[in-house]
C-alpha cells in the first residue's frame, strides 16, 4: 500500500499525480492499494474536482481536521508519501516526488509473496 499526502495547491503533488496512476495500474493486480490523502488546509470541492478531472483510480481521502496527517508524524510538507508491507508496517517514506524505479523496486518487494 502507498499512502501519499497531497494538496491540489502543490505543484509537485499535481505533477507526480499521472505516475502515481501508472504505479497504480502496473501493481494493483498484484494486491497493491493506494490512498491519496488530501491535507486539510485543501477545499474538498478542489479535491473532489480534482480526482474526477484525471479520473483517479485509487481512493482519495479528505483529512479535513488533519488527524491522518498527525497519525503519520505530524505530515506538513507535500507530497510525503509512505510504502507499507502487508504487515502493515512503514518500508520506506519519500518526501517530495519518489525516484520512481527505487519505488518500483520497494513495491515488487514489498508485493512479494504473502508471508
Amino acid at each position: 500500500m502507498l499512502v501519499n499526502f497531497w494538496a491540489t495547491s502543490c505543484v509537485s503533488c499535481v505533477k507526480e499525480m499521472p505516475r502515481l496512476v501508472e504505479t497504480y495500474k502496473k501493481f494493483a493486480p498484484r494486491g497493491y492499494e493506494m490512498v491519496a490523502v488530501a491535507m486539510s488546509y485543501d477545499h474538498p470541492n478542489q479535491v473532489a474536482q480534482f480526482a474526477a478531472s484525471r479520473a483517479l483510480p485509487f481512493t482519495v481521502a479528505l483529512d479535513g481536521d488533519g488527524t491522518v496527517a498527525k497519525g503519520f508524524g505530524d505530515i506538513r510538507v507535500t507530497p510525503t508519501s509512505f510504502v507499507i508491507d502487508r504487515q502493515g508496517r512503514i518500508v520506506k517514506q519519500y518526501v517530495g516526488e519518489p525516484e520512481w524505479s527505487e519505488l518500483h523496486s520497494v513495491l515488487e518487494k514489498a508485493l512479494g509473496d504473502p508471508a
